[in-house]
């Protein structure tokens, strides 16, 4: 894995002195010995997508988000790294899953928080896998804003499966299944999916309980949730948001969760000690318009890195 460096460039005030920095002055690619920081690794798989019957061109989404996060200011307190991209050209996604699962535990054996840009949520399956794998011992707890739950039962892995996969895997591997997630959308969840999470023990919240005025109560589900574990995994399906503000999905949103409210909560995650991995999916370039759904997303990219606590 070799980042490509040149689409890290943006606009430099040269006058302003080192407070004027931002995201392309800070990059470095990833080497063993960097001071520990934010490590970037891009997924650029839709295979998932494909499989589940949903609007491709995800694959294309790392680029698209560095290029996002490029020009952004810099006010994070935690170095910044690229380790490259992991891609699924062959239509092979268990091999990209592990390729993806390698890159974030040599990440986090080498100090840095894993910043996973996808992809479709199919790159949840290779996070997870990461983050197991570097913390054994650890209790993970998932966050997920999502308007899906992705337990589906299915013959072979998609983007609809990741969270199926992660509770076949904790039960294989005799560790505690913890899933929140946030955002549901009860019409676009059948009541299969509705009774496999209850049986899982997954614990959500609807769309409809996540307006600005819900916000104490989900704050507090929230961090009810964060107390019981000892890390957590974050993970964005960018498809989380009304359609309004993200069009650049396979799904969007009749409804969504307002993204000042979605921001908040990650604040919460991030600042809360346990973030230990995060990732951001389901932006599908090919839909953006005027590249509003990168920017958002990379608002919320910039959002966790700033509010990091480690």
């Amino acid at each position: 894995m070799t980042p490509d460096m040149s689409i890290w460039t943006g606009r430099v005030d040269a006058g302003e002195g080192e407070l004027a920095r931002r995201w392309h002055q800070q990059v470095a690619p990833f080497a063993q010995g960097l001071p520990k920081g934010v490590g970037i690794i891009g997924f650029a798989c839709d295979e998932g997508v494909r499989r589940n019957q949903g609007r491709v061109g995800a694959a294309a989404a790392p680029q698209t988000l560095r290029k996002a996060l490029a020009n952004l200011a810099w006010h994070q307190a935690q170095p910044l790294c690229d380790k490259g991209d992991v891609a699924c050209t062959d239509g092979d996604l268990a091999a990209a899953h592990q390729r993806l699962a390698d890159a974030v535990r040599e990440l986090m054996c080498a100090g840095h928080f894993p910043l996973v840009l996808g992809g479709g949520h199919e790159t949840a399956f290779g996070t997870w896998s990461g983050l197991a794998a570097a913390a054994p011992d650890q209790v993970i707890g998932i966050i997920n804003f999502d308007a899906h739950f992705d337990i589906r039962e299915a013959a072979e892995a998609t983007s609809g499966t990741p969270f199926a996969q992660i509770a076949a895997e904790c039960q294989r591997q005799d560790r505690p299944f913890h899933y929140l997630c946030l955002g549901v959308a009860e019409p676009s969840n059948t009541r299969a999916l509705f009774a496999r999470a209850e049986t899982l023990g997954v614990q959500w919240l609807l769309d409809s309980q996540l307006t600005a005025a819900d916000l104490p109560a989900a704050d507090h589900a929230l961090q009810s949730f964060i107390d019981k574990v000892d890390i957590v995994y974050l993970t964005i399906d960018l498809d989380v948001l009304p359609a309004s503000v993200m069009p650049a999905v396979s799904a969007p949103a009749a409804m969504g969760v307002e993204l000042p409210v979605v921001e908040a909560l990650c604040r919460r995650i991030a600042a809360s000690g346990k973030l230990a991995a995060a990732d951001l999916v389901e932006l599908n370039p090919h839909f953006d318009i005027d590249g509003h759904g990168a920017k958002t997303a990379a608002r919320l990219a910039w959002t966790l890195t700033r509010h990091l606590a480690r």
